[in-house]
């Protein structure tokens, strides 16, 4: 069982800057690949960014360059770094986490909130 909670969403003006931040409660976070991904409204949910535990890094094309996704083993949490942000960045952001090996569950975060607007 992983417990994920995510912080650090909010309003901000296009072109600025949010870090999210998710906490996993699990003793098995080395083995674990955490990623984030995003909901808009009247959307569907679809994969931001990933890592593995050994640091392999997936984006997807439309926040290349822009964010940047990271992770501290020893504090059990993953971070995304958003910069240059867009409107269309606006969504529930939740952060993930799937065991590298053995079980295929999903662990999903309550989301939070990222608004990008003037």
């Amino acid at each position: 069982q992983v417990q994920l909670v995510e912080s650090g969403g909010g309003l901000v003006q296009p072109g600025g800057s949010l870090r999210l931040s998710c906490k996993a409660s699990t003793s098995s976070f080395s083995i674990i690949v955490m990623g984030w991904y995003r909901q808009a409204l009247g959307k569907q949910r679809e994969l931001v960014a990933t890592i593995t535990p050994s640091g392999d890094l997936n984006y997807r094309d439309f926040v290349k360059g822009r964010f940047t996704i990271s992770r501290d083993d020893a504090k059990n949490t993953v971070y995304l770094q958003m910069g240059s942000l867009k409107p269309e960045d606006t969504a529930v952001y939740y952060c993930n986490a799937r065991f590298l090996f053995g079980s295929s569950t999903n662990y999903w975060g309550q989301g939070t909130q990222v608004t990008v607007s003037s």
